[in-house]
Parts: C-alpha cells; sequence; structure tokens
C-alpha cells in the first residue's frame, strides 16, 4: 500500500502530516506534481514532477495506482478514477469519496462548472481550516491503523 498526493493544490499542513506519517509508518509517500516541490529526506517519501498541462499530475497519478492505494486528492474525475482501479480516495479535508457518493459528486460539479460558464458566480469552497486539518488527520491515522501501517514501536 501507498499513498499518492495530488500535490498542486494539495495544503502545506496536509503535506507536513504525509511526510511525518511516512517516517512514523514506514509507509511510502509519492507527491505528484507540476512543479518541483521540496521534500524532506527519507527513504519512504519522493516527489515526481510531471510536465506542465491540464490533468498531466492526475494522469500520472492513474497510472501509478493500485488497488487498496489511497490517493490524496481534491479533484473529482481523478477520485472518479481512483475508485474505479479499486484505490481509496481521500480529500484533504478528510472527507472521503466513495463508488456510493462519487457519481452525486461528479454529477454537482458538472452543474457547477455550467452555471459558471453562464456567467454565474457560483462562489467557491471555503477557506482552509484547523478543523478540516483534524478531520483529515483522525481519517487518516484510522485508514492507516485499519490498512496494517501502525507506528514503529507502538
Amino acid at each position: 500500500m501507498q499513498v499518492l498526493i495530488d500535490a498542486d493544490a494539495c495544503p502545506a499542513v496536509i503535506k507536513d502530516m504525509l511526510f511525518r506519517a511516512a517516517r512514523r509508518t514506514e509507509v511510502m509517500v509519492t507527491l505528484v506534481a507540476n512543479q518541483y516541490l521540496r521534500t524532506p529526506p527519507s527513504p519512504y517519501i519522493r516527489a515526481i514532477q510531471v510536465p506542465a498541462g491540464i490533468d498531466a499530475a492526475d494522469a500520472r497519478i492513474v497510472e501509478l495506482v493500485m488497488s487498496g492505494d489511497l490517493v490524496i486528492t481534491a479533484d473529482i474525475p481523478l477520485a472518479a478514477a481512483v475508485l474505479d482501479k479499486g484505490a481509496h480516495a481521500l480529500d484533504p479535508r478528510g472527507v472521503w469519496f466513495t463508488t456510493e457518493n462519487i457519481r452525486e459528486r461528479l454529477t454537482m460539479r458538472d452543474v457547477m462548472d455550467q452555471l459558471r460558464s453562464a456567467g454565474i458566480d457560483t462562489g467557491g469552497p471555503a477557506p482552509f481550516s484547523a478543523r478540516d486539518s483534524k478531520s483529515f488527520a483522525a481519517q487518516l491515522d484510522r485508514f492507516l491503523a485499519i490498512h496494517g501501517a501502525s507506528p514503529r514501536g507502538a
């Protein structure tokens, strides 16, 4: 099992949590982004830089992900592709994408895109908060505990 991160838009606090989890549990964490990413030295953390372009990072993640892996992303189409491959998808706010909710989320995304293209201001997501960070940490810890990645020395 590995953790793949759609890293271009992932909040720094979430990346830091994942770095700590990689060191603690010895689970491989891979960041995929269009830009250079600095990562702490660790045999369990790596970064892959993909060429600039829409969905280049997403395509690389889909290429790398395997059944049972965990992908951290807020990108709904990427989450759908990950679920189709039998992997797990977790939003940086701590919300799971599931086979039960992904179609509804894709439909809502399409509706919002249509409204925006018609000139309607639909707003955007709420700012990332400490509560989001705590929710993510709880979900990540629960996932790692269930899927056999437990802290060294625990």
